[in-house]
């Protein structure tokens, strides 16, 4: 990426020298970040709103179609406390799949990848990333026109890998994928392995064009980091425990986060809580996210059952990201937990109320 092209500073984001101090000193368990927005009162440039998409390949792959859509957006939204403009060049449930084989299934809510290691799986090829596939030169194409047309204005986060376990689950399909487990043991870790390289890959390609001016940059779930930054996941540990994350997960995930400089794990839903402990016991990973099962229907982050989590997160020495909270709920929640290594993300009805709330967390810093 050229030199003119390399972000510094952020024009629609007010003291983002200031946000970025916070970020680095949540990521050390020292700091609280506030990410909170609301409808800007005045855009913060005037554009016509984008038209609607003609396909679904326009709707979820089209490197114009998305970054004028994004633009739009991002400029008529206030970032507040450490909240800043970034742009994500997302697909699939998982975009590394589309890269290594997998077909995929394109929905007006979301892009599905269908799985494409068929039995005998030990015929299949070695997997690796295809740097010719659609997907990954689409996904390159959206990048580099959002860095290119972001002249300062946003950040850009790059394509949400996702990685290890969930990968293999999506090539074999989960409920062939759960019968490898038991089956062929030996080969799901060798496949895993691979996978690993590949999101290694994949990450440097677009890290190479997204990274900015501190050598670092934004990712899923709004974190930043000075270096490479990434969320983590393995969304299958829902379907078994301990052991078989100890034997499956841990290494490679043990992997990603000693090669990443940055790393976040989304922890979704109360039937993956059974391997907490296995990821509070990986030294590399620095910060866990969670996501309550609920939360699409009414439930909150920020909500007292959630609070014995949390702090057992923090006691562990790991920071937290709580999503979803709701406005009223942020103070009771640092009231709760305080504010050292806590990440909270909400909504404020205006800039006015974003702006108050601002104010007042940070007497918690």
């Amino acid at each position: 990426m050229s030199e003119q092209n390399v972000i510094t500073d952020l024009a629609w984001k007010e003291d983002w020298t200031g946000a970025r101090k916070h970020h680095c000193e949540w990521w050390q368990q020292d700091g609280l970040v506030l990410w909170v927005t609301a409808p800007r009162a005045v855009p913060a440039q005037e554009l016509p709103p984008p038209p609607a998409a003609r396909s679904l390949e326009e709707r979820w792959f089209s490197p114009e179609w998305r970054v004028r859509q994004q633009e739009y957006h991002l400029s008529r939204c206030y970032f507040g406390g450490d909240a800043f403009p970034l742009l994500p060049c997302i697909s699939a449930a998982g975009d590394l799949g589309g890269y290594m084989g997998c077909t995929l299934d394109l929905s007006p809510e979301t892009v599905w990848c269908e799985p494409c290691i068929a039995d005998p799986p030990e015929a299949h090829p070695p997997l690796r990333l295809d740097r010719q596939s659609w997907a990954f030169r689409q996904h390159l194409a959206m990048v580099e026109l959002a860095v290119r047309e972001s002249r300062g204005r946003w950040l850009v986060a790059p394509p949400d890998l996702v990685e290890n376990v969930d990968i293999l689950a999506a090539m074999r399909g989960p409920q062939t994928f759960l019968f490898d487990l038991v089956d062929r043991p030996e080969w799901v870790e060798r496949k895993v392995m691979e996978i690993n390289q590949a999101f290694f890959e994949a990450f440097d390609a677009f890290a190479d064009i997204v990274r900015d001016g501190f050598g670092g940059n934004g990712f899923i779930f709004n974190v930043w980091g000075p270096g490479r930054t990434a969320k983590v996941q393995c969304d299958a540990c829902a379907m078994f425990g301990p052991a078989m994350f100890r034997r499956f997960v841990t290494p490679a995930l043990t992997a990603q986060c000693d090669w990443l400089d940055y790393a976040l794990y989304h922890l979704d839903g109360e039937d993956c809580l059974v391997n907490l402990d296995e990821l509070l016991a990986i030294p590399s990973l620095q910060a866990i996210e969670w996501t309550p099962r609920r939360l699409s229907v009414g439930d909150s982050g920020g909500h007292p059952r959630h609070w014995d989590l949390y702090r057992r997160i923090l006691a562990a020495g790991k920071s937290v990201q709580a999503i979803g909270v709701h406005y009223d709920e942020v103070l009771p929640l640092l009231d709760a937990c305080g504010g050292a290594g806590m990440f909270i993300m909400t909504n404020a009805p205006t800039e006015e109320k974003a702006r108050e709330l601002a104010a007042r967390v940070d007497a918690y810093r």
